[in-house]
């Protein structure tokens, strides 16, 4: 039987620098249900699950899943690790296809690739951030849910929690660990296309104004080819600051 791979978006209303980014709208509709949009559109995938917490503010979260019809899973806010974990295990998830609600324009191919390259055999950890080449934002990051699990049982490290993947990339003397290296066409690793600040809301609602209506399922390439038609664009979010692990 062919292992179920299942994409868990980590999704919460309480983020410090922008509260709510998940549910604002752009085109229209939330931000987390355009992420959906896309990541529906990656073949691979059996099914995507949004791994929000328990908090109260997280119940229109909830109900977007629900609308959505895909799958959700509630656990702790701080320890994101325990809760993508258990939820990969609520949903009888093998393969876990970690991304975070602040990829809303995270590009189906690129997740299709780095799938496809954990599939190849002979890695227990596929990303396409362990050399920073991609822009910021198209963060996928494949491993089996029997890794996670090893992970948890190894560190109690409230940092290793917060940041789920974490452990497994910065221990590869216990983890085969592969990178999904970005074509030069694709390659723009300072262009923040994340979702975190007033002025990352702005350059995204502006990206899907420009490209969503005529062609819903836009590429990273046609992302860039805009913003090298307009260059103003990237100034907008051009100074801000990643945040540290």
């Amino acid at each position: 039987m062919s292992p179920r791979i299942v994409a868990t978006i980590e999704a919460r209303m309480t983020s410090t620098r922008l509260p709510g980014k998940v549910l604002r709208p752009a085109v229209g509709k939330p931000y987390l249900e355009l992420m959906v949009e896309r990541l529906k559109r990656v073949p691979s995938l059996d099914g995507i699950v949004i791994a929000t917490t328990t908090n109260a503010t997280d119940d229109p979260v909830v109900e977007l899943a629900e609308r959505l019809g895909v799958g959700w899973y509630r656990g702790s806010e701080e320890d994101v690790l325990t809760r993508v974990l258990e939820a990969a295990k609520a949903h009888a998830v093998d393969v876990i296809v970690e991304t975070t609600g602040d990829c809303p324009v995270i590009d189906p191919d690129i997740v299709e690739q780095c799938i496809a390259s954990y599939r190849a055999g002979g890695a227990d950890y596929v990303s396409n951030f362990l050399v920073r080449d991609y822009p910021i934002g198209m963060e996928t990051q494949v491993f089996a849910t029997d890794v996670l699990a090893d992970v948890a049982r190894r560190t109690d490290d409230p940092s290793d929690h917060e940041h789920v993947s974490l452990f497994i990339y910065r221990h590869p003397e216990l983890y085969r660990l592969r990178d999904v290296v970005a074509p030069p066409e694709l390659t723009d690793p300072d262009l923040r296309l994340t979702l975190d600040t007033p002025e990352d809301d702005r350059l995204l609602s502006l990206l899907f104004e420009r490209l969503y209506p005529r062609h819903p399922a836009f590429t990273l390439a046609d992302i860039l080819g805009l913003i090298r038609d307009e260059p103003a664009l990237r100034a907008i979010n051009g100074h801000v600051q990643r945040k540290p692990l």
